[in-house]
């Protein structure tokens, strides 16, 4: 378990590429060019949060679960 969850509204998203642009490993888009999160995500969660942070609609969103989990994965 990671320590945290991350969300996509697709319904908010515009389809800029912003989230798989700083998070490849965890985002892409589908063929309408909508985000799409990858299952598992692989980027850190810092990358991730930059990602979240960086959305222009606000269609992302991550969720701290286990703040000790996620200073263990460093």
């Amino acid at each position: 378990m990671p320590g945290w969850s991350v969300h996509v509204d697709r319904t908010r998203c515009l389809g800029c590429g912003v989230c798989a642009a700083y998070a490849p490993g965890s985002f892409t888009q589908d063929d309408e060019g909508l985000a799409v999160l990858r299952d598992p995500p692989a980027d850190p969660v810092e990358q991730i949060r930059t990602a979240v942070d960086s959305c222009p609609t606000g269609a992302l969103s991550l969720a701290i679960t286990d703040i000790a989990a996620i200073e263990r994965e460093g």
